[in-house]
Parts: C-alpha cells; structure tokens; sequence
C-alpha cells in the first residue's frame, strides 16, 4: 500500500518571505542565522518547519513583532493575503507603538555635505573668491 498523501512542509525562512517580513527570502535567512527569529523561544535554523500555532518572534531594526502562525503558506502573494497568514499578540502592537512615538519625537541627526561640490557649488565658490580678489 503505497502512501501519495504528501503533506507539504513550511520552512521558516519561506513562510516568513511569504508574510512579507522580509523582501527575499535570503534575507529572511540571514536574521535566522543572526538570531533576529525565534520560534517559540528557541533560535532556529532557515529550514526549521513551521506549524498552526508556533510563536515567532521577529527583530527588525529597532521593531519587535511577537506572532502567531495563523495559516501556512510558501508562495509571496499580495499584502492582504499576508496578513491572514499571522496574528500579532496585543502586547507586541503596543511596544511597536510605544517605540514609532518614541523615534518620531527625538530630533533628526544632522547631517553635513562631506562630498565634492556640485557644480552649482564650484561656481558659487569662484564667484566668491573673484568678488573677495576685486575688493
């Protein structure tokens, strides 16, 4: 009696590609190796199958989103259809939160311009200097 019930297996890296937390699924592998993913608690490695219910915690940046697997799946489709694939807890929401009102009130780094000058810029400068030369 042969079996042709396969059942399809989810790998972590692919399920979170195809949640859209990560834009390859290259990617989506590197932060698992780094340690940037856990599946219910414990680090993992990029073909680590996913069930129903497991818990992700995902660190992106300074974000940390804390899931659940709703729904599996291994092909990337629209936005809308990513988000049935997941449920964030409450308590993650309101860190995430806490955290963009945070980063949103604290002054921007300035920057200075370290480049070449433009060549708008160059003329200006000898503009400048052939005023100051005239003087």
């Amino acid at each position: 009696m042969q079996q042709d019930d396969r059942v399809e297996k989810y790998r972590i890296d692919k399920w979170l590609f195809a949640a859209r937390f990560f834009k390859t699924r290259s990617l989506a592998a590197e932060a698992i190796d780094r340690g940037r993913v856990t599946l219910n608690g414990h680090r993992v490695k990029p073909a680590k199958i996913v069930m129903v219910g497991d818990m992700l915690t995902i660190r992106i940046n300074n974000y940390q989103y804390t899931i659940e697997i709703l729904e599996l799946s291994n092909k990337r489709g629209s936005a809308t259809q990513a988000q049935q694939l997941y449920r964030e807890t409450e308590e993650s929401q309101k860190q995430r939160e806490l955290l963009a009102a945070r980063l949103k009130v604290q002054p921007q780094p300035f920057f200075t311009k370290s480049s070449r000058p433009t060549k708008r810029d160059r003329r200006e400068i000898e503009r400048f200097i052939s005023v100051q030369d005239d003087s």
